[in-house]
């Protein structure tokens, strides 16, 4: 009789050795794979080499308090499901940490059964994140997208929230944006806005204009009055993408925009409110480019408040077979053509490339083999040349 694989792993951290193998067994029977771990310095090095859906610390360790470590780590990963153990004295600290995204907390002494029911709603939020997956590109079949994911939901909850969007050009930054939209707005109108502005593309003098608006006559050509972006955005999603291309005199009026959520059009004296969230995106690092006066430190800080960080292809190396066909799938409906399927061996050689140009290079070695593959062969034609010089890295796991 085979036995089924967990359906969830969990970080035990907890110095009574006793104890931690009864909350071991009861992991177990609730369908997880127990990790424990007796100090903090053991608990980083095992999140260092991978991820856990659900993390249960203890606050008395012989190396630190748990309440410290767990807010070490929800600035990292604010999604974290964590279960904290306590004592009657902390509970009032317990219940100000679920505010703040901690799932539950628990005080000692603590019984195998009230430990399951709570192992069990953890697992039930975990489904629920499983599945409710946002439609459109984004790909979650690895650890690393999985925790992208998870911090996006976080974010979801709290619309006021300004978001950073930070990584390498082509990780699907802009794919990402729109999946927190769609986890935000989910319950709204399907209708409710989300408006995109690549601010590397907007001519300076222009900026202000097309994103607060500018009544008429505001500047020479202004026939009429135009609402702008943040005004079209209503309480949708404003998206600026490349913020860091922003021009430093500019950076001010974008500030006081954040801050105060209110904002005048180009040539008006009317204050407007904004009502919608915010998100950015940038390639670039933003504390270097402070560092070298190119950026506003205080709006760093504005905009710093919930970062995401999207890992490069090359890290996330499992999701590429899955991230490829969804791509193909795409092309060919632009194309208006069946979706030819990729060989295995075409599979692994896309999964051990580097992608300097990260899911954008992907995509476009795709729609080039899509289009010199004829329309009714079964398999895709890989580009011959890319198979030639491509450098393959080695693959994890694989032989």
């Amino acid at each position: 009789m085979s036995v089924p694989a967990p359906s969830y792993s969990c970080l035990l951290v907890e110095d009574d050795a006793g104890f931690a193998q009864m909350l071991s067994a009861v992991v177990r029977e609730t369908g997880g794979e127990p990790l424990h771990c007796g100090t903090l310095r053991d608990a980083r090095a095992a999140l260092g080499r991978r991820s856990f859906d659900v993390l249960v610390l203890d606050n008395h360790l012989p190396d630190g308090k748990g309440f410290d470590f767990y807010l070490e780590l929800s600035k990292r990963n604010p999604a974290q499901t964590a279960i904290l153990l306590t004592g009657l004295p902390e509970l009032a600290h317990a219940v100000e940490l679920t505010r703040h995204g901690l799932f539950d907390y628990l005080s000692k002494p603590i019984e195998a059964d009230a430990f399951a029911a709570c192992l069990r709603r953890a697992r039930t939020r975990l489904a629920h994140l499983k599945t409710d997956l946002p439609p459109g590109e984004m790909v979650v079949a690895s650890p690393a997208m999985r925790e992208v994911a998870l911090m996006l939901q976080q974010a979801a909850r709290h619309p006021a929230a300004t978001v950073l969007l930070t990584g390498e050009t082509g990780v699907g930054k802009d794919v990402a944006a729109q999946a927190l939209h769609h986890w935000t707005f989910a319950s709204q109108a399907a209708d409710t806005p989300y408006i995109a502005i690549n601010c590397a593309s907007m001519p300076a003098e222009m900026f202000e204009a097309e994103l607060f608006g500018s009544e008429r006559g505001a500047y020479t050509g202004a026939e009429r009055a135009r609402e702008g972006l943040a005004g079209a955005t209503k309480d949708g999603t404003l998206f600026l993408d490349e913020i860091g291309e922003v021009p430093l005199p500019l950076q001010a009026k974008l500030l006081r925009f954040l801050e105060a959520r209110e904002y005048r059009s180009l040539g008006s004296t009317v204050t407007k409110k904004f009502a919608g969230r915010v998100v950015a995106a940038t390639n670039r690092n933003l504390a270097d480019e402070v560092a070298a006066g190119r950026f506003r430190q205080d709006l760093l800080y504005r905009l710093d408040s919930f970062t995401v960080h999207l890992p490069p292809l090359r890290e996330r190396r499992e999701e590429v077979p899955a991230l490829a066909e969804r791509l193909i799938n795409q092309l060919a409906v632009k194309y208006g053509r069946k979706a030819p399927k990729l060989l295995p061996e075409d599979a692994e050689a896309l999964r051990g490339y580097d992608y300097p140009g990260n899911i954008r290079e992907l995509r476009n070695l795709l729609e080039r083999s899509l289009l010199r593959t004829p329309p009714d062969v079964v398999w895709l034609s890989l580009d011959a040349a890319w198979l030639k010089h491509a450098r393959p890295a080695a693959v994890p796991g694989a032989l």
